[in-house]
């Protein structure tokens, strides 16, 4: 059985947010994502910084994360991307079996 991720990036900018949904999802990398949008705060160059940022969560198995992460960076803009994996450590079978089905 395959283990599977929450993957999570940020970006400022919708359209590239749109764009990588529109990839992953296309190349059957994730069985979904989530965005939403934040005020994000945090430290850079010495200074803190402020921000709406669009957050996406992924939902894909543990073996596709490399070549997710690839693919935002791709298109993503910051100098330091926040792209990270929550392994999922319980979920319904049901919806396992979906993400299993969903991504390749």
């Amino acid at each position: 059985m395959s283990l599977y991720y929450n993957v999570k990036t940020t970006i400022d900018n919708l359209e590239i947010a749109e764009q990588i949904t529109k990839i992953l999802l296309e190349k059957k990398l994730v069985s979904s994502i989530q965005r939403r949008e934040v005020t994000s705060i945090w430290w850079y160059n010495n200074q803190i910084e402020q921000g709406k940022e669009y957050v996406l969560e992924m939902k894909t198995k543990k073996e596709l994360f490399k070549e997710i992460e690839e693919e935002i960076k791709k298109l993503h803009t910051y100098e330091i991307a926040e792209i990270f994996a929550e392994e999922i450590k319980e979920g319904s079978k049901e919806y396992l079996d979906w993400i299993e089905k969903e991504t390749r």
